[in-house]
């Protein structure tokens, strides 16, 4: 049994990759359904509207997108720039999600709160793939559709404070006290931290930004004080390629993290695993201890203000009468976890891949863009434009062209990875920075190896 070619494809999440998707998918003239849970397109972009990528422009924007946008006027930004998050949605989300050929299929407001088959449990095999899919909204309204492309990124599903995946003991109970990553400490969110101690947990570089914008607003405002606690046994690695990445601003922001370092600017706190938090006299206490249990190591770090840098995670609780098949420990697919493995791998050795190592048992379910990684940090948000470039031609039955996954992208510098996987990038209008996209935090740029590998 086959699907009526008049039922759409439903993409789920208006940002960057969703809305990549839909304009691949009105190229190849496929009905879609875009469904947002916000109330316009890049809705978790917006909440980091003051970040600048540390990549530019020619690697975050889509060339489906492209070739729809450029006969209506709109005109690329400059190559080379760094783009903001208000910049992406201002000049290329927006201009983009009102095109006349996406507009009237997105709708917002549209939280996706569960997948199934029409009329099929997951436990149903007969006949299942000629069976559309049943997409339920929060407001209990449903649609169907012939294949689902799931963008919904991880943007809303960060990792913990506990260092064991689980939420540190009073975590919950204080988490209105706890301050998300990325905070815009120089900006709307001054006042939170100015003449105050702040403790920032984890050791990517969206960790690595907040201490460069907090050390900048120590300049300004006496008393702002820095403490920054890894899980790691040295800072070294958070400091990158530095002069030999080939995005120069990501490399200056490694090396501006270095030079803070060494200059005592900030208390350097290693082998730091949060296990409890709580709150005493109006200030917050995190105790951490060294692996391995041993609580004869743990200590506690006093602040005024938490932020929780430890990355994200991949929530797949509304498909769950799906039958997706997940790798173990990364939460992708498992075809896709062996080459995306942070223990053996960066973004720079990390080989493109496309429909193949996407799919999953739930024939035409296919969750793309950072989703895809799972746990996985440091995807890329060209990696993502190509992933639904080769779910659309599969979708199309275009197989030549949706097995033919093509990526170049600039070196990084370093492409050795840590084993406990670290949050993925973001910047301050100060520092350059990787880039929070659709409703994901995505590094954009990234990808060769110069050599300097785990081994």
């Amino acid at each position: 049994m086959s699907l009526p070619a008049s039922l759409p494809v439903a993409v789920i999440g208006a940002g960057p990759v969703g809305l990549a998707a839909a304009a691949q998918l009105h190229e190849r003239g496929l009905p879609f359904v875009v469904l947002e849970a916000g109330d316009g397109p890049g809705a978790a972009v917006r909440e980091w509207s003051h970040v600048r990528f540390f990549s530019p422009w020619r690697f975050s924007t889509d060339a489906a997108a492209r070739r729809l946008l450029e006969p209506t006027g709109w005109q690329e930004p400059p190559a080379e720039d760094l783009p903001t998050g208000a910049d992406l949605v201002a000049r290329y989300l927006r201009p983009l999600a009102e095109h006349p050929a996406l507009a009237p299929h997105i709708r917002y407001g549209a939280r996706v709160t569960g997948i199934a088959r029409e009329g099929l449990d997951r436990v149903r095999t007969a006949d299942r793939d000629g069976v559309p899919f049943l997409v339920r909204l929060e407001d209990e309204s449903e649609l169907l559709a012939r294949a689902v492309i799931d963008a919904t990124g991880t943007w809303f599903t960060p990792n913990p404070l506990g260092a064991n995946g689980l939420p540190a003991r009073g975590e919950r109970a204080l988490a209105g006290r706890l301050d998300p990553a990325m905070p815009d400490v120089l900006g709307a969110d001054r006042g939170l931290f100015a003449g105050r101690h702040t403790l920032v947990v984890g050791a990517g570089h969206s960790a690595a930004n907040t201490l460069l914008s907090l050390a900048e607003l120590a300049q300004a405002e006496p008393g702002t004080r820095i403490t920054w606690a890894l899980r790691r046994d040295s800072a070294d690695k958070a400091f990158g390629g530095e002069t030999a990445d080939e995005l120069p601003a990501r490399g200056e922001l490694g090396h501006e993290l270095h030079r803070l370092v060494d200059a005592g600017q900030a208390e350097v706190v290693t082998g730091f695993h949060a296990v409890a938090v709580h709150e005493q006299d109006g200030r917050l206490l995190v105790t951490g201890r060294a692996p391995g249990g041993d609580t004869s190591t743990e200590r506690t770090l006093a602040a005024d203000r938490v932020v929780v840098a430890t990355g994200f995670r991949a929530d797949f609780s509304f498909a769950t009468e799906l039958r997706i098949d997940l790798d173990p420990i990364l939460e992708s697919t498992r075809d896709l976890a062996p080459l995306i493995d942070p223990n053996e791998h960066s973004c720079g050795t990390v080989p493109p891949h496309g429909v193949d190592q996407l799919t999953h048992p739930e024939t035409g379910y296919y969750a793309v863009g950072m989703k895809s990684y799972g746990r996985a940090p440091t995807f890329l948000l060209a990696t993502g434009y190509e992933q639904v470039r080769s779910v659309t031609a599969a979708l199309a039955g275009d197989w030549g062209e949706a097995r033919d996954v093509q990526l170049d992208l600039p070196e990084t510098g370093v492409c050795c990875a840590d084993p406990i996987p670290e949050p993925v990038s973001l910047g301050t209008p100060s520092h350059a920075a990787v880039i929070a996209v659709g409703t994901n935090l995505l590094t954009v740029g990234a990808a060769r190896t110069d050599g300097r590998c785990c081994g």
